[in-house]
């Protein structure tokens, strides 16, 4: 990557509102000793509920876009919400829905991930039957199907994902436990974009239908795997394995 090509430095700031799932209002941090200016709009990648996290007040780090030097920008928004400060202060959560995919894809591609060792990366984003999967990974000629779970809720320490209703990740659960029966290896990350986790667990109290089928997947022999971050506004690094419960 060159430095043309490197994406622009974050912004401090101030949360203020969200006014849509997508949409945020920041308080970008001014020069020493000057006041803040007019809130700006940050898009925001997860559409979670995220309600522990995005708390008028809270600080925040935004990403700025790079405008083009010709014809009209592509968006409407200049900002991306990327980070925000934990409940406790203590630390940062990524809400970059995207990024868990992006690293566990370079750390399958450079056999960083011990949970599939002998295993290699062959596809993202693949068709297999009338499903979508996050990655396809071959070991002697043989299929791994694996999809990747973001997860920013945390209580006490324990990782909770969904935050909201999935319907989407409970119809991914079921084909996963179908391809499983039929004698496929499958398996799900659930990666927490903090690093205050000690272990991540089905949100029954806010799908339960969800937390049943993920059970039900298990039983039937996907494999079930957690990993939690480092973050900061220096960047997000993958760490070691979490249990999931």
């Amino acid at each position: 990557m060159t430095a043309a090509d490197a994406p622009p430095p974050l912004r401090p700031g101030v949360f203020v509102e969200r006014p849509n799932r997508f949409l945020t209002r920041v308080l970008l941090d001014g020069p020493p000793g000057r006041p803040m200016g007019d809130p700006v709009e940050a898009h925001l990648p997860d559409p979670g509920r995220l309600r522990e996290l995005l708390v008028p007040g809270r600080r925040v780090w935004v990403r700025p876009v790079p405008r083009p030097s010709t014809g009209k920008p592509k968006r409407r928004t200049r900002f991306t919400l990327v980070l925000v400060e934990t409940p406790d202060r203590s630390g940062w959560v990524s809400v970059d829905t995207t990024l868990p995919n992006r690293m566990v894809g370079e750390a399958l591609a450079e056999g960083r991930v011990e949970e599939f060792e002998g295993w290699c990366l062959d596809r993202a984003e693949v068709r297999h039957g009338g499903s979508r999967f996050d990655f396809r990974l071959v070991r002697h000629g043989e299929p791994l199907f694996l999809e990747v779970k973001s997860v920013t809720l945390v209580e006490e320490g324990r990782a909770l994902f969904p935050d909201a209703v999935t319907a989407r990740g409970t119809r991914h659960l079921k084909e996963l436990a179908e391809l499983a029966r039929a004698g496929i290896a499958t398996a799900v990350l659930f990666v927490a974009q903090r690093a205050d986790v000690r272990e991540i667990e089905a949100a029954r109290s806010i799908d339960p239908t969800f937390a049943d089928a993920l059970a039900t997947a298990r039983q039937a022999g996907v494999a079930i795997y957690g990993r939690r971050c480092r973050v900061s506004p220096e960047g997000v690094e993958l760490l070691g394995p979490v249990p999931v419960l």
